[in-house]
């Protein structure tokens, strides 16, 4: 009796390439300017790397801080102007494309740490902190006005839609809670099982999703944002946790996890696949970003980093 096979079918392309990346701490974001070209991944032990073609090489970049040691959680840009926010307690901010940085300085009253950033429009940006306090500027940095009134406490990972909203799960994978912008405080919701939430998140259409322990997928009722559809287990008899859910398309989801797992569906989460070449990769793939359907990546733990590339069959049949 074999506990740990899969019957899930396998992915009739495996679109992800490995790339060297020349660290072995552990990355956790990315982010290109407006020039396709130049992007930036931040992670552990202040690290910084620079790619000047399209993320297929990477080159370390020292920031001179002081002698703590940060871990760059964040990194956003819109334009030429960009940002990075951190623990403990740091802010930087670039308007030349990360050519220089500067240190933002933050209240010794903030709530928490930066663990998270967006840049919104020139000048204006939010930063979220580990214990859900959120913060908005329109000057640059100089000043920052509170958006709740109180933190939500400490969280184990917080999320931010396209049109402002955020969700954040509990740091005990208890409850979540969301919050839109108008909103005085954030709103708490208790989870709709036994199973400890691992991470919560937006669909591009608004709709939510959410990964719990076991391996468990389940998404919001797109006419009853309340209500959530029956759970799915895109892989039953697994032992590994699911980390990260993203979308391609409307349509195809790709959903992370430890031990190099990865699944794909292209279905909107209905039926699932799984991409067995990339189970080579000895790393937990706990980040995926889609920055346009045709240009992707996943962050794993250890420096590791892949990229997307599209099925040359799949694109040239969808030119014509």
């Amino acid at each position: 009796m074999c506990i740990g096979c899969s019957k899930v079918p396998s992915v009739s392309y495996n679109p992800w390439k490995v790339i060297s990346v020349p660290t072995d701490s552990n990355l956790l974001d990315i982010a290109f300017t407006d020039n396709r070209e130049h992007g930036y991944l931040v992670g552990s032990n202040a690290t910084l790397l620079e790619t000047n073609d399209g993320g297929d090489t990477w080159k370390p970049i020292t920031l001179q801080l002081d002698e703590q040691k940060y871990r760059f959680d964040s990194v956003s840009f819109a334009g030429k102007e960009g940002w990075i926010a951190g623990e403990p307690g740091l802010v930087l901010h670039t308007t030349d494309e990360g050519a220089s940085w500067s240190r933002i300085p933050l209240s010794e009253k903030l709530p928490g740490s930066p663990i998270a950033v967006k840049a919104v429009a020139k000048n204006t940006a939010e930063m979220a902190t580990d214990v859900g306090a959120i913060y908005k500027t329109t000057d640059g940095g100089k000043n920052w006005k509170a958006q709740v009134e109180s933190a939500v406490g400490v969280v184990r990972n917080l999320e931010r839609s396209a049109d402002g909203k955020y969700i954040a799960v509990s740091a005990k994978g208890s409850f979540y809670s969301t919050w839109e912008p108008g909103q005085d405080a954030w709103v708490p919701h208790n989870r709709n099982n036994s199973r400890r939430l691992e991470k919560h998140g937006f669909g591009d259409n608004g709709q939510l999703w959410l990964l719990a322990r076991g391996g468990q997928v389940q998404f919001s009722d797109p006419t009853k944002p309340e209500e959530w559809q029956e759970a799915k287990f895109p892989e039953l008899s697994t032992s590994w946790g699911l980390l990260d859910l993203a979308y391609r398309t409307p349509n195809e989801i790709w959903v992370g996890g430890g031990s190099g797992n990865l699944l794909r569906s292209g279905d909107g989460g209905k039926t699932w696949e799984k991409d067995r070449a990339v189970e080579e990769v000895a790393a937990n793939l706990y980040k995926i970003v889609f920055l346009e359907p045709e240009r992707g990546f996943i962050i794993g733990d250890r420096g590791v980093l892949l990229k997307y590339l599209p099925n040359p069959e799949t694109t040239s049949s969808e030119a014509a």
